[in-house]
């Protein structure tokens, strides 16, 4: 049976530790569960949407527009001349970086099909073209 204290002063040498003992185990229990997560975390950095001005030299650009459209080289082409188009420039210039711009309106899909394309081609240096925001 605990003892009741016999005045005000006695009250305060006592002190109820079970809600820290509470709050002490609840955070061990969240630490445990989280710190082994953070191992498989990936690390993404977002892409700023104010680049530098476009290259000139060993650039060519792909676009994709509203309809679905592939334009390459200043011309519609479908995805198999797309295809032959690339192969060839990358048996003449194999460092070449192509830029892919497409309209705001087409599918994630859309876009990762194209890059799927120019990746089967054997290029590695691909770069999304974006439009500058607009400062405030």
């Amino acid at each position: 049976m605990a003892r009741r204290p016999r005045n005000k002063q006695a009250a305060l040498n006592q002190i109820n530790v079970t809600p820290l003992l509470d709050l002490t185990f609840m955070l061990l229990i969240v630490f445990m569960i989280t710190t082994p997560l953070l191992e498989y975390a990936i690390d993404v950095t977002p892409p700023s949407m104010n680049a530098d001005v476009k290259p000139d030299e060993n650039t060519v650009s792909v676009a994709l527009n509203k309809r679905g459209e592939i334009t390459y080289d200043k011309r519609i082409v479908s995805p198999d001349e797309l295809l032959g188009n690339l192969q060839k420039l990358r048996t003449n210039t194999p460092n070449a970086v192509i830029l892919i711009s497409a309209d705001g309106t087409r599918s994630y899909n859309d876009v990762i099909d194209l890059m799927n394309t120019i990746r089967k081609a054997g290029f590695s240096n691909v770069s999304l073209i974006t439009t500058a925001e607009a400062l405030q």
